[in-house]
């Protein structure tokens, strides 16, 4: 994907986003020899970076009176329907039962039919294509669509231009759209970082295999991260740009939520946690000195889950 895509996208979208936060912490915070530079993402609209996949494609397109439909974990569907609403368009979006009850509220808070069904992401993606096929409605595919992608990677023109001294960017992989647009734009100028669950090991497993396979998932995180397998477009970007693909266990996800809240007061589902989890644990590997950049992407949680 060329950057000026993403540049693009961004004239598109930026009008309708926040310019979300950088949060510079000094070496020896998190007990990290490292100075570390966090990326807010959580504080976006609709709790995510999601709206800038969705924005994009939606407003690269023509919308049908349909509307839009689009499948999700949980995230993309709550972006999906806050960017509906922006744009007076329908929206009806499928949710496998793993969603968390918070995310399925968020949906339909912002007018969208939420459909609550099958056990898991790839499960809700089959119904939502069927119920396409019926209506006409305009597709927005979580990760696996170019106006997605180049919308993601409109977080990384913000991070580069607020903070260009990075070295490193860690950033959280799912189906991995987030990853493979950040590092589209980067195109190798720093090393970005891709981070999985143990439990939803996507990227890792295609890149062992050379091609998207499908993984079984589960875990903390499996709301948000938890697609079967790392989307076609993705891939070819992933393994072309992305530096490295971490895995990081459902205990490091809790303790990093927990240290971002006893720290900083900042509260990330354990999806947006999941970046800082590969550094705190060890996961990632750092040399002292290291310009290390944190993608904190997501905040669709219950605030008790952190107590």
């Amino acid at each position: 994907m060329n950057p000026s895509l993403i540049e693009a996208a961004y004239g598109r979208i930026a009008p309708h986003l926040r310019r979300t936060p950088l949060l510079r912490l000094k070496a020896g915070e998190f007990g990290i020899d490292a100075a570390l530079t966090l990326k807010l993402e959580l504080m976006q609209h609709a709790g995510s970076f999601k709206p800038r996949g969705a924005l994009n494609r939606m407003l690269s397109a023509e919308v049908p009176t349909a509307g839009v439909i689009a499948a999700s974990g949980g995230n993309h569907g709550v972006a999906v329907a806050w960017a509906a609403r922006r744009l007076g368009v329908r929206a009806e979006i499928y949710v496998p039962a793993v969603a968390s009850a918070a995310k399925i509220e968020r949906i339909r808070g912002y007018g969208a039919v939420a459909n609550v069904g099958g056990a898991n992401y790839a499960e809700a993606l089959a119904a939502s294509g069927a119920r396409a096929s019926q209506t006409g409605a305009l597709v927005v595919h979580a990760y696996d669509q170019a106006e997605t992608i180049a919308g993601q990677g409109t977080v990384a023109l913000e991070i580069e231009q607020d903070a260009p001294a990075l070295d490193t960017l860690l950033v959280a992989c799912g189906g991995g759209g987030l990853v493979a647009g950040i590092a589209a734009w980067y195109a190798g100028r720093i090393k970005v970082v891709a981070v999985e669950p143990q439990a939803c090991p996507t990227l890792h497993a295609a890149l062992r295999a050379g091609g998207p396979v499908d993984v079984e998932v589960g875990g903390i995180a499996v709301d948000s991260l938890g697609a079967r397998r790392v989307g076609d477009l993705v891939y070819p970007l992933a393994a072309r740009q992305v530096a490295a693909v971490v895995l990081t266990s459902d205990a490091a996800i809790r303790d990093a939520q927990k240290a971002l809240w006893r720290e900083l007061r900042v509260a990330a589902e354990p999806g947006g946690a999941a970046a800082l989890a590969a550094l705190l644990s060890g996961a990632y590997r750092y040399t002292p000195g290291e310009r290390i950049g944190v993608l904190v992407c997501g905040g669709n949680l219950d605030p008790a889950t952190l107590a």
